[in-house]
């Protein structure tokens, strides 16, 4: 059964119980990371990937259109609403701008580019999906002054750290929804973790959100290990036109807060398998140990093994979502 968040003292729980690994994980990775020969970042340059943002000045003819960033970034135009998803400019998904994991590319558009927005979305408060820089350039601009910031419990106190006005956030448990220019979202349980740093792990809420429009619905799995709950999820909200499911930054030692391929299709089909499964978590930061191109090849095995439609754009290209069409980009290639 869905139900709202748990916690022990602090620390919010997992759906599910959930081990997640401390510094002693570090000693059984540095072996496989000395000894890895795996492509991990791109050879050669990738892109240069340019989003044309004269195309937000006329609507989506499907009314549902998807700009992916990289990784988990998006703006997200379904039914009249434009929703900025986990935006990370920033150079790295760091707590240092000068060591950590550095973008493949560079950003597709500048921030200030950006059409205004009704919505931002932070999933959780990972480096990869809240970048300090990002939130405080959003939080000065002219052209996001009027929108809703929606976020898991806990994660506020960050957005407000960083310049967002306190009024304009709203914080959801799980099963809670907040509703803006005709589009509900709620946020749904994940099997993650949360933290800015080792100390204070489990402290703030991590969700996946459910978007759904006068005619368009939307599940944004954010970051997850795979649970029975996905199918609760696909009954109680479903069916989905887009689900956006991470398939990269996984790993055998940390498969209960990780998709990878194999469990983002497992997902997919436990959540209805109806609609256009798209990729997310991958190709912008080498956050694991497998070759930068393994999710997404992967994950186009599996696919046709399970016949499921892909829906795959290339990075800042605006691209419309139309029932049963698949998009499969090589740009990776």
């Amino acid at each position: 059964m869905l139900r709202r968040a748990s916690k022990d003292g602090r620390k919010f729980l997992n759906p599910v119980p959930t081990t997640i690994g401390g510094f002693g994980t570090f000693f059984k990775v540095l072996p496989r990371f000395l000894s890895n020969k795996e492509e991990k970042s791109p050879r050669k340059p990738l892109g240069p990937f340019r989003t044309d943002a004269v195309v937000y000045r006329t609507a989506p003819e499907s009314g549902l259109r998807v700009t992916w960033m990289g990784h988990s970034s998006m703006l997200v135009e379904i039914d009249g609403v434009r929703v900025l998803v986990d935006p990370v400019w920033d150079e790295r998904a760091s707590p240092s701008q000068w060591a950590g994991p550095k973008r493949f590319f560079a950003p597709t558009v500048r921030l200030e580019d950006l059409p205004g927005v009704d919505v931002v979305l932070v999933s959780h408060d990972h480096y990869d999906h809240l970048g300090e820089a990002t939130i405080r350039k959003l939080a000065e601009l002219e052209s996001m002054r009027g929108a809703r910031w929606v976020t898991s419990l806990g994660v506020g106190e960050s957005l407000r750290k960083f310049g967002v006005n306190a009024e304009r956030i709203s914080e959801l448990d799980w099963t809670e929804t907040v509703t803006v220019g005709g589009l509900t979202i709620t946020a749904v349980p994940s099997r993650h973790f949360s933290g800015r740093s080792m100390f204070n792990r489990f402290e703030t809420l991590w969700s996946a959100f459910v978007m759904k429009g006068s005619k368009h619905t939307v599940y944004f799995g954010a970051d997850t290990g795979w649970w029975e709950g996905f199918s609760e999820i696909g009954a109680a909200y479903g069916p989905f036109d887009l689900v956006m499911l991470e398939i990269g930054a996984f790993d055998v030692m940390w498969d209960s807060i990780h998709l990878g391929p194999d469990g983002a299709a497992r997902a997919f089909e436990a959540l209805g398998g109806k609609g256009l499964m798209m990729p997310i978590h991958w190709g912008l930061f080498d956050l694991a140990l497998h070759a930068w191109r393994q999710p997404i090849e992967r994950l186009l095995e599996v696919a046709g093994e399970k016949e499921i439609r892909l829906w795959a754009p290339e990075p800042g290209r605006p691209t419309e979502v139309v029932t049963g069409v698949e998009v499969r980009s090589d740009w990776w290639r």
